[in-house]
């Protein structure tokens, strides 16, 4: 696949391209496009149907384009650009997950083809390959010419857009099909040459040929049994159907089959329904239509050629023209707002009472029926939607039956036939039940336990309570204990086997008590202590003990001095909070005394790891802000940097010790108390 490097089929190789260029080499690839495609086969709506075993030929490529495509990995823009140019599409399923080989071999070797692999396993709107990276599979666009496809030895990389001349590779990695799902191949011909290509698929483990063999599944004649339809149990090539419908025949020969069309044949390439025309009308009775070899040489045969049986047959009863009966409901659901009523035979849309008065229901509760419509097609309908005013939510038997409605009728089928007025079909459904529960806390210091209950009203049987995200229960009544604190979301789910119901309550276990509080680590022999209290929960009562002689009971105590001595001394503050739990918590923290904190820089020092004066550093720099403490060699070289007093020099430079002498430093901070600045200056003896 080329792109900006191609200009009317000819290489541009270092050469500058100006901007008018660009627009002209875009207008280019644009006029290409010659709209969209109208050939069967080059949309996704239209793709070919291919079988694993078969080699698929396509002898020319009609120049087209359908739309952009997003290739995930590769970048697009208005000069690169990706596209279904000149496409042909292709859909199979996977009838054994594994891994997919593909080959597509041009005609011309010198033709570029690009090619695309999507999975649209339950995608209703097929155009979404277009815009949705998510049914991406796998692809391969590069430039180069000749052979292209999945194997083995392909790349696991997508193979972007290309110049031939950067002999990218062709060949991608076989992807992994999965079972059951369905799957859209797109063979796009950069080249403009028309000449066509050959696929075939092989060399994986997958298999998307169909095991199932073709058949006739069932018969049906219209309502004057002129015509019959024929339903397959799979689809099956729409060029091997005889347009003569020679195809077909009917025992005892009462009439012959002159035509036969295949459903979907016009806008596809393979159909699983025949409407077969007949010769005259069949006579009330019991037939065969018998599949045979046509005029055609063949019988039906399906995308991986097999052929139906030639002698094959399926009955067909023409029974005399009586009224369609109230057939079936399908299944109801719980609280049901709409009844769905299945004929075999297609009803008159015209026949039915939009007000829904063709229809009453009976049974435990009152129901009123408020419309009633089909899914129309052609002016007849096989199911009608019968709508209720309101649901039902009595558990119970009940009738839908069928009068004369506002229209003077009451159901006409296809035929012409009116179902009898009292026709009616029973349906049960149960009450709706509530997922509704109370529940009892029991506060504690550590945990809390909640009592939770259900009533199990309308036969409730089974329950799946969800206690936030710790934990779960099927019990109707259980108990569970929380181990932490705060908004707790509470979940139930019940069900009758027929209706269901979730509720979800957020309970507040606001109980938690902790003790907390900020203080001095390190505390000046001049300072005094301050302590911020940040303590959680419903607290009535504090208790602090400074460690120095001192406590208190307020929330927020006064600030505490400690003595002074000849060392560092370390005291514990204690805080004990209670709430009317009662329930108690504490915090202890160490508020360590300096000796001093005057800032001074030794003299000297000896770095001789005896861990005594083995650093040059400020000393005592507790209270100094902005510092920058610099050392310097007889040169005046800087050999020492920091802005943090910790950090001492060991005296060596990358790792190299420095040789005894004398080092100037300066030093320079803001005393954090008073706003002062200070820049101090003086050397100090590297003592080895």
């Amino acid at each position: 696949m080329q792109r900006l490097d191609i200009f009317m089929g000819q290489p541009c190789m270092n050469v500058k391209i100006s901007l008018l260029f660009l627009f002209f080499l875009y207008f280019h690839l644009q006029l290409n496009a010659q709209g969209g495609c109208t050939t069967l086969g080059q949309t996704p709506y239209t793709a070919f149907p291919v079988c694993g075993i078969n080699t698929f030929s396509q002898a020319t490529v009609p120049i087209c384009q359908n739309s952009n495509m997003l290739v995930p990995g590769c970048p697009a823009s208005p000069m690169v650009g990706y596209t279904d140019k000149n496409p042909f599409w292709y859909r199979f399923t996977c009838y054994q997950a594994g891994t997919l080989g593909l080959l597509i071999t041009p005609n011309d070797l010198g033709d570029d083809y690009d090619w695309q692999l999507f999975d649209i396993t339950g995608v209703s709107n097929l155009n979404s390959v277009y815009t949705d990276p998510s049914l991406f599979v796998i692809g391969n666009w590069s430039g180069t010419f000749g052979l292209t496809g999945a194997s083995n030895a392909g790349t696991t990389n997508v193979q972007c857009a290309s110049d031939p001349a950067d002999n990218i590779p062709t060949f991608s990695t076989m992807p992994n099909l999965q079972l059951g799902h369905t799957y859209l191949l797109m063979v796009s011909h950069f080249s403009d040459s028309q000449s066509g290509y050959q696929l075939s698929f092989g060399g994986g483990t997958a298999s998307i040929t169909d095991p199932k063999l073709p058949d006739l599944q069932t018969a049906t004649s219209s309502c004057d049994a002129t015509q019959i339809t024929i339903k397959l149990n799979k689809k099956v090539k729409c060029n091997t159907l005889a347009g003569d419908g020679s195809d077909f025949t009917i025992s005892p020969a009462s009439a012959t089959v002159i035509a036969a069309t295949g459903l979907g044949c016009t806008a596809g390439f393979d159909l699983d329904s025949v409407t077969l025309i007949l010769s005259n009308p069949l006579p009330v009775g019991n037939y065969s239509v018998i599949i045979k070899n046509g005029t055609d040489a063949n019988t039906l045969r399906d995308n991986c050629d097999h052929l139906i049986p030639a002698g094959n047959n399926i009955p067909l009863i023409i029974a005399p023209i009586q009224p369609t009966p109230m057939d079936s409901l399908t299944t109801v659901s719980c609280a049901p707002g709409q009844l769905q009523l299945v004929f075999k035979k297609n009803i008159r849309c015209n026949s039915i009472a939009a007000d829904g008065s063709d229809f009453i229901v009976t049974g435990p509760s009152a129901i009123t029926v408020s419309s009633a419509a089909g899914v129309c097609n052609n002016g007849i309908s096989p199911v009608i939607i019968v709508k209720l005013a309101s649901p039902v939510v009595v558990g119970g038997v009940y009738q839908l039956t069928l009068k004369r409605g506002t229209d003077g009728n009451t159901l006409i089928d296809e035929c012409g036939q009116e179902t009898p007025a009292g026709s009616s079909l029973a349906f049960t459904t149960k009450d709706t039940v509530s997922a509704a529960f109370n529940y009892l806390v029991k506060l504690g210091c550590k945990a809390d336990s909640i009592q939770f209950s259900h009533n199990g009203a309308h036969n409730v049987n089974n329950w799946f309570w969800r206690f936030d995200v710790a934990g779960a229960s099927t019990q109707q009544n259980p108990q569970f204990i929380f181990k932490t604190f705060g908004q707790k979301q509470i979940s139930l789910i019940v069900t009758n086997g027929f209706c269901s119901d979730t509720v979800v309550q957020t309970i507040a276990l606001n109980n938690e008590l902790k003790a907390v509080f900020e203080g001095n680590a390190e505390l000046c022999p001049e300072d005094s202590a301050s302590f911020i209290n940040s303590s959680i929960g419903n607290i009535i009562q504090y208790n602090w003990d400074f460690g120095n002689g001192n406590t208190s009971t307020l929330k927020d105590p006064l600030p505490q001095r400690y003595p002074k001595t000849s060392g560092e001394q370390s005291y514990p503050v204690r805080l004990i909070v209670q709430n009317n739990g009662p329930c108690f918590d504490t915090a202890v923290q160490q508020v360590k005394v300096l000796r001093t904190c005057y800032i001074a820089v030794p003299n000297a020092f000896t770095p001789n790891g005896d861990k005594n004066n083995d650093y040059l550093y400020p000393l005592n720099a507790y209270k100094a802000d902005n510092l920058v403490f610099n050392v310097y060699n007889r040169l005046g070289q800087l050999v020492f940097h920091t802005t943090d007093w910790t950090h001492k020099w060991d005296g060596s430079i990358g790792g190299k010790l420095q040789s005894s002498g004398t080092y100037v430093w300066t030093l320079r901070y803001t005393n954090h108390d008073t706003g002062k600045k200070f820049s101090l200056k003086g050397t100090s003896v590297l003592i080895r």
